[in-house]
């Protein structure tokens, strides 16, 4: 009783007051003592014995393997004068639960050599010792073994053997040692489940973890685990309510796995009430609950909530790393970029997934410049950019257009000696062909040794947007020849390629064969991407009809099109169609009203265009700004319509007023040059002109970047 309860001055008490030497007791209090961690206690009880047996020796063995101390374990076995079948198993399960399973199998050689004969457990564990040295052809000489030994139907020793089939690739074998099992217990079940979790057969798990005779936590987290994995966050939810419903106590992997399931969901509501139940058994601060909490709240928009548990954890000091890119990515996604910064700059110590997740925030909302200063700052701290961060700052060299700074990333890829794996060969080649370096894309393309839909989407897209329209097409016809399926932006690229190129029957086809061929239910981008090749060939009543067709409630870009198609066929008839549809959408698309008023003025009805102006000033409508860049010196500067955010922007647009005047008065000097002749002096003059006009371009040039110095 004294021992259960972990009382050792009364249980010492009660020995003293034994008359003389009780083996039994000795023995319960040396178990008792490595129970408790106590073995410098456990080891003087065993020196002080007059009388020792194969309990004592083995009690020693074991304890000090389950304590990590293996030599001193080893030093009491090789001087165990009962060296029987129980002490051998304990040395070779120590050597295993250690991690040492090459010594486990040669002290098990040396068991089979001393005449011992193994039982139930050392077989399991020199399964588990074959299983984790990836020693397979020892492995099948286990197997004769046990089958030799009789073995072959116990159920622990079968357990085993499925294991070690399953490392063994031999998932016909592990299905016939579980089929011939006369008796399974949770375990079996749990094994085989995971073996069809493993090959992906969702559905067969499913029917295996149904007929389970018994369940246990473990099988309840698999099943769990793998329905999120594989994209079905609802069913792991309710499988995780059942799990509960039935008494089951989710571990604290199983926790973390629901509230990415409920993250996933957005589901708020379902997650505080997980969040309740965390909280009321003690598990808030283990670092994977956090982050998943963390995670659900910021997915849900609640980044104060998200705070809350970042701060409880950081006032224990128990924030990992890990806990920081959290909640860095939480704001990110939530577009709270100057508190990710903040919380990013007070970082005690960072790594390459901290870099990531703010650069990535950063690249999200569209702020390409701060993309490329913290990208730099990240190269200046010695931090090594891992693939995603590559991948990052390369699509914000592709949204820029800046070739420059793509080329240099692909240097610095190639020194640190990435591979053209799918991940980076993507970002490569869609940064090539956004910035119009089609051959450049095309060979990197061509270099990866895998691909997969989202790379052939890239390159056919990109080669459809830089008028290499028949490119395109061939490059889909060459992927429908290999096993990877096109997904909806492929087809909406195919599409755009036929657009772009008059092949408009061809289009047709690609469309209507999307549902029956590809699965792919068109969307609205589908429909709107053949309206605009449509009117774009000139087929406006076609493309009108087909507007009126649709499924659901053409969106504002489908008459837009349309609309286009009008300007450039001079159809007014069809136009004042067009843009009464588009007048109700007009709020969500004022470009329709400017269309229109192109429309009118092209056919010269400067009084109707004039009045579709007033009426956009009336109802407060304005097309958004443009925004345009320069890259100087490897820099990028923004320039974006009335805005006045730029810091020398008084001074540039002096200096803008200066060229202008310049070049007027060149291309005067110029036109009069041309007319007739001049005299040597004039020719001087004008090439002085032309020379001040280049030195304003060097002084817009040198306002672009301070640091120039003379260079």
């Amino acid at each position: 009783m004294y021992l259960g309860s972990r009382k050792s001055l009364e249980a010492n008490e009660i020995v003293k007051d034994l008359n003389g030497f009780d083996l039994v007791v000795h023995n319960c209090m040396i178990n008792a003592n490595i129970q408790w961690g106590n073995l410098e206690e456990a080891q003087r009880l065993f020196d002080g014995m007059p009388e020792r047996n194969e309990v004592s020796w083995t009690a020693l063995i074991s304890g000090f393997m389950k304590h990590g101390r293996v030599e001193e374990s080893m030093w009491y076995f090789e001087r165990n004068p009962f060296q029987n079948v129980i002490s051998w198993t304990a040395a070779i399960c120590g050597f295993v639960q250690n991690g040492f399973s090459f010594e486990a199998l040669k002290l098990f050689l040396k068991l089979l050599e001393s005449g011992v004969k193994p039982n139930e457990v050392t077989f399991s564990s020199i399964c588990k010792a074959c299983a984790e040295i990836n020693d397979f052809r020892l492995g099948l000489s286990v197997f004769g073994l046990i089958f030799k030994a009789g073995f072959e139907k116990h159920v622990s020793v079968c357990n085993s053997l499925i294991t070690l089939s399953l490392k063994m690739g031999e998932v016909d074998l592990a299905r016939s040692v579980f089929d011939r099992m006369a008796k399974r217990d949770v375990v079996s079940w749990t094994v085989i489940l995971d073996l069809f979790i493993e090959m992906g057969d969702l559905g067969e798990a499913r029917r295996i973890f149904d007929e389970m005779p018994e369940r246990n936590e473990v099988s309840w987290s698999v099943m769990i685990a793998r329905y999120n994995q594989s994209g079905y966050p609802e069913e792991a939810f309710r499988l995780f309510r059942q799990m509960t419903r039935y008494s089951f106590k989710p571990n604290t992997s199983c926790f973390s796995i629901v509230l990415s399931a409920l993250a996933s969901l957005k589901a708020l509501r379902s997650g505080m009430h997980v969040h309740a139940h965390v909280l009321k058994i003690g598990i808030e601060k283990d670092v994977f609950i956090s982050n998943a909490l963390i995670d659900l709240y910021s997915k849900c928009g609640e980044t104060k909530d998200g705070r809350l548990v970042f701060d409880s954890i950081v006032e224990k000091d128990v924030a990992h790393v890990v806990s920081w890119n959290s909640m860095i990515g939480g704001y990110g996604l939530n577009g709270q970029m100057e508190e990710a910064k903040e919380l990013f700059d007070n970082m005690p110590k960072r790594n390459d997934v901290s870099w990531s997740a703010i650069i990535s925030g950063y690249l999200e909302h569209k702020q390409f410049d701060l993309v490329f200063a913290v990208f730099n700052e990240m190269l200046l701290s010695g931090e090594i950019p891992n693939k995603s961060t590559f991948s990052s700052v390369l699509c914000a060299s592709a949204s820029v257009a800046s070739l420059e700074k793509g080329k240099d990333l692909h240097g610095k890829i190639i020194k640190l000696g990435f591979p053209y794996d799918v991940f980076l060969g993507t970002a490569l080649t869609d940064m090539y062909a956004k910035s119009g370096d089609t051959e450049s894309s095309r060979r990197v393309f061509d270099r990866m040794p895998d691909k997969n839909e989202i790379s052939w989407t890239v390159m056919i897209r990109g080669l459809a947007e830089s008028g290499y329209a028949k490119e395109s097409i061939n490059l889909f016809e060459e992927m429908e020849k290999t096993s990877i399926t096109p997904n909806e932006l492929t087809i909406l690229s195919v599409l755009f390629a036929c657009s772009h190129s008059g092949l408009v029957d061809k289009g047709l086809k690609y469309f209507n064969s999307m549902e029956p061929i590809y699965n792919i239910k068109p969307n609205g981008r589908h429909y709107t991407c053949v309206v605009d090749m449509l009117s774009r060939s000139g087929r406006l009543s076609e493309a009108e009809d087909f507007i009126n067709s649709m499924p659901f409630e053409p969106d504002s870009n489908a008459w837009a099109s349309l609309l286009s198609g009008c300007k450039t066929y001079k159809n007014e008839k069809i136009a004042e169609r067009a843009v009464k549809n588009l007048w109700k959408l007009a709020e969500e698309h004022p470009a329709g009203y400017v269309l229109l008023s192109n429309i009118y003025a092209s056919a010269g009805r400067w009084i109707d265009a004039m009045n579709v102006r007033k009426l956009m000033t009336e109802k407060g409508l304005r097309k958004s700004g443009g925004c345009s860049w320069v890259e100087v010196r490897n820099q990028v500067h923004f320039f974006y319509s009335e805005d006045g955010s730029q810091s020398q922007v008084t001074e540039l647009h002096g200096v803008l007023e200066l060229l202008m005047s310049e070049m007027l008065t060149v291309f005067s000097a110029i036109e009069w040059f041309q007319r007739g002749g001049c005299s040597r002096d004039q020719n001087t003059r004008v090439l002085t002109e032309l020379s001040a006009t280049a030195q304003v371009h060097a002084k817009l040039c040198e306002m672009l970047d301070p640091f120039a110095g003379g260079s």
